[in-house]
C-alpha cells in the first residue's frame, strides 16, 4: 500500500525512520483510515523497523485493524499477531495473502474468529513459511494439508491447544504415504494441492508443538500417532507431543504390534515398517558420513537439505539414493528384522510433556536432551525420574516439573542434574518449614532463572528460627537474573498465613547472593517480607556511601532491577520508595492487594515518572 512520501530523512536513520512510524501508527488509532497522509512511506521502511512498530502498539494495546492494514507490507518478513488475536479476522487474513507473500514466520496464536477455511487460503500464498504457529486456533485437518502441500520450507509448526486436530491427523507431515482419506473429511481448496503425490516427501521440521490437541481420542492412540511422528520426522530436535514417552516407550521396546490396529484403519504402513525404513536411512546417513569424511570439498548438510528443497523434492532422490548406497550387512543377513546392534537414537534436544513412568526409555532414545518439561502425578513414583537424569547431567541447561508433591522428592534430582542448570522452573509443589530450599538452590549454581509456584506449609512453624547470614556455605547465584516464588491463597483471605517465618532467610540469601536480578516476583509469601527487603535497601545505601569510592565495587542487591511483584505482601510505601530511589533501572511495582498500603499512601507516594506502579 503506497502513502504520499515527504521524507526529508535517510532510511538508513533507523532511529528517527521508527519515530516517524511510531507517531504515524499512535495517529491512526485515532484518525479515520481515509484521512492519513504519512511524511514517510511504509512501503520504503526496512521490514524490521514496521515489525518493531507493530509489537510495540499490540503490547500497549494500541493496535486497531486500521493500523494493521496499513502496516502489513510487502517487506515483512515476520509477522506476530499474539498480542491482538482478536483483530485477526478473514478479512485481514485476504490481505496477509495479497500482501505478505514473502512471510518467513506467522504467529496467529489465540486467533479463535478465523475458520479453518481461511488458514488454508492464506497458508496457500505463502509458500516461503519457516515458522508457523497456530495455536489455540481452529485449526484442523484440511488446515494440516495445506501446510504439507504449500509451506514445503517449515522448519516449526506450533498447534498446540488446537481442539479440532487430533493427534492422527499430524500424521500428513510425514509426507504422501501417510495422507489417507480418512484423514481427510473436509475437502482443500483446490488451489491448494494438486495431487498427494506432489508432496511424497516429509516436512523438513525441527520443531513440532502439538499438546493438548483433539478433544480426546481412544486409549494408546495419542501415543502411537506419536511414535509415528518420532519416526518420520527425523529432524526433529524440539517437540511437545501428548503421551510422548509412552511412545518413546512403544519404539524402544519395539512393542510395534500396539500399532497395527490404528495404522490398518487409517490405511498407513504399519509401525514396524516405518521403524525399519528410518534404521536403514540412520545406516545411510553414516555410511555417506564415512564415505565423505575423508573428502575436502564436502558440502553442509544444511545446504545441502535447501537446494533439494529448492528444487521441489523431486522424487528422484530417492531412485538416485537407492543406487548410491549399497545393501548393508544387517539388511542382507535379516530381511524380516533389524539387527540388535541398530539401536536408534532421536535428535531430541527439547522435549515437553515428558511423563514420569516412562522417562527411561526416553533416556535410552534421546540422550541429547539439554531442556525438558516434566509432569508427575499425585500418586506417581518418582524414583524413575531421580535415576534417569542421570543421563543428561552436565548437559541439560532448562528443566521445568510439574509435582504435586513435597518440593523435597525432587532434590535428589536436582542435585544430579542441578550443575548445568541455566532455568529452573517447579510448578504445583508442595512446602513446609522444612522444605530444603537452600540445598536446592545450592545445587543449581548457573541459574539464570529460577520460577517456583505452589502451595505453602499447612502448619504454622514456630518462632525462634535464626539467621545466619555470615555462614560461608550459603549458595550464591550470581547469574541470577529472573526470580520468582508464587504461592497459592484463597481469594476470600486478604493476607496469607505467616506459616514459614524462616523462609525469611532464603529469600535473604536469594537476593544478597543475586546481585544480576532484573525481575523479581515475591506473591503471597507466607512469612514477612518488608524487613528482609528494608535491611537489603538500608545495608546497600550503608555501602553506596562508605565504600562507593572504589571504582569495582560490586552491584549491591536490588540495584539492577527492571520491575518487581510483591502482590499480597505486608510491604510499606516506605520501603517501596525507598526501592525505587536505590533502583535506577527500575520500570514497573505491582503491589496489588498489599494490605498495608492505603489508598492514600498510593496517592501520596513519591513521583517517579520512569515508574509504573499498579495498586487495587
Amino acid at each position: 500500500m503506497n502513502f504520499c512520501c515527504s521524507a526529508e530523512y535517510s532510511i538508513q536513520d533507523n532511529d528517527t525512520v521508527f519515530l516517524i512510524l511510531f507517531k504515524n501508527g499512535i495517529n491512526i488509532i485515532h484518525r479515520p483510515l481515509e484521512t492519513h497522509s504519512f511524511s514517510l512511506s511504509v512501503d520504503v521502511v526496512a521490514g524490521d523497523l514496521v515489525e518493531e512498530l507493530m509489537w510495540l502498539l499490540g503490547c500497549r494495546k494500541q493496535l486497531s485493524r486500521a493500523a494493521l492494514h496499513l502496516l502489513l507490507v510487502p517487506q515483512l518478513k515476520n509477522l506476530s499477531l499474539v498480542t491482538c488475536p482478536s483483530l485477526v479476522i478473514p478479512s485481514l487474513c485476504v490481505h496477509i495473502a495479497a500482501c505478505c507473500q514473502g512471510l518467513w514466520s506467522l504467529d496467529l496464536s489465540g486467533a479463535l474468529q478465523l475458520p479453518s477455511k481461511f488458514l488454508c487460503e492464506t497458508l496457500q500464498t505463502l509458500p516461503a513459511l519457516r515458522s508457523l504457529s497456530l495455536a489455540g486456533t481452529p485449526c484442523d485437518s484440511s488446515v494440516i494439508r495445506t501446510i504439507v502441500c504449500r509451506c514445503r520450507f517449515l522448519r516449526h509448526l506450533d498447534v498446540s491447544r488446537c481442539h479440532l486436530l487430533s493427534p492422527a491427523a499430524l500424521l500428513p507431515l510425514g509426507g504422501a504415504a501417510f495422507s489417507p482419506s480418512s484423514l481427510s473429511p473436509s475437502p482443500i481448496p483446490s488451489a491448494s494441492c494438486s495431487a498427494p503425490a506432489s508432496s511424497p516427501s516429509p516436512l523438513p521440521l525441527i520443531s513440532l508443538l502439538a499438546l493438548d490437541v483433539g478433544f480426546g481420542e481412544q486409549t494408546g492412540d495419542p501415543a502411537v500417532a506419536a511414535a509415528y511422528l518420532l519416526l518420520v520426522l527425523p529432524g526433529l530436535e524440539r517437540v511437545a507431543l501428548d503421551e510422548l514417552t509412552q511412545a518413546c516407550c512403544l519404539i524402544q521396546h519395539r512393542e510395534f504390534w500396539k500399532a497395527d490396529e490404528f495404522a490398518d484403519k487409517l490405511g498407513i504402513p504399519r509401525l514396524e515398517e516405518v521403524w525399519r525404513e528410518r534404521i536403514q536411512g540412520e545406516q545411510g546417513k553414516n555410511w555417506r558420513k564415512r564415505r565423505e569424511g575423508n573428502s575436502p570439498n564436502k558440502e553442509d548438510e544444511t545446504e545441502e537439505e535447501e537446494l533439494i528443497l529448492l528444487n521441489g523434492y523431486e522424487s528422484e532422490e530417492e531412485e538416485v539414493a537407492g543406487a548410491e548406497f549399497p545393501d548393508f550387512p544387517d539388511e542382507a543377513e535379516d530381511k524380516a528384522g533389524v539387527s540388535s546392534q541398530s539401536d536408534l537414537i532421536l535428535n531430541l534436544r527439547d522435549v515437553k510433556g515428558v511423563s514420569c513412568d516412562c522417562v527411561g526409555s526416553l533416556s535410552h532414545l534421546c540422550p541429547n536432551i539439554t531442556s525438558m518439561s516434566v509432569n508427575i502425578d499425585v500418586d506417581g513414583d518418582i524414583s524413575p525420574f531421580a535415576s534417569s537424569i542421570r543421563t543428561w547431567s552436565n548437559q541439560l541447561r532448562t528443566l521445568s516439573v510439574h509435582h504435586p508433591g513435597p518440593l523435597a522428592d525432587l532434590l535428589p534430582a536436582l542435585q544430579v542434574a542441578g550443575s548445568s542448570l541455566t532455568s529452573l522452573t517447579l510448578e504445583g509443589v508442595k512446602t513446609s518449614p522444612q522444605t530444603p530450599l537452600l540445598e536446592i538452590i545450592r545445587g543449581c549454581p548457573k541459574l539464570r532463572d529460577l520460577h517456583m509456584s505452589g502451595e505453602p506449609p499447612g502448619t504454622r512453624q514456630e518462632e525462634g528460627a535464626d539467621d545466619h547470614l555470615g555462614e560461608p556455605d550459603l549458595p550464591q547465584l550470581p547469574n541470577l537474573c529472573s526470580l520468582s516464588l508464587s504461592f497459592s491463597y484463597e481469594h476470600s483471605q486478604m493476607k496469607p498465613a505467616m506459616s514459614w517465618t524462616s523462609l525469611q532467610r532464603v529469600l535473604k540469601c536469594l537476593l544478597i547472593g543475586s546481585p544480576s536480578l532484573e525481575k523479581l516476583s515475591f506473591v503471597s509469601v507466607p512469612c514477612p517480607l518488608n524487613g528482609v527487603l528494608w535491611s537489603l535497601l538500608f545495608g546497600a545505601n550503608w555501602a553506596r556511601r562508605h565504600v562507593r569510592a572504589s571504582a569495582c565495587f560490586p552491584p549491591t542487591p536490588l540495584e539492577r532491577l527492571q520491575r518487581i511483584d510483591l502482590r499480597r505482601t505486608d510491604v510499606l510505601m516506605g520501603t517501596v520508595n525507598m526501592i525505587m530511589r536505590h533502583s535506577k533501572r527500575l520500570r514497573f511495582v505491582d503491589l496489588s492487594h498489599c494490605w498495608n498500603i492505603s489508598k492514600v499512601e498510593y496517592l501520596n507516594r513519591k513521583s517517579c515518572d520512569r515508574v509504573q506502579v499498579v495498586w487495587v
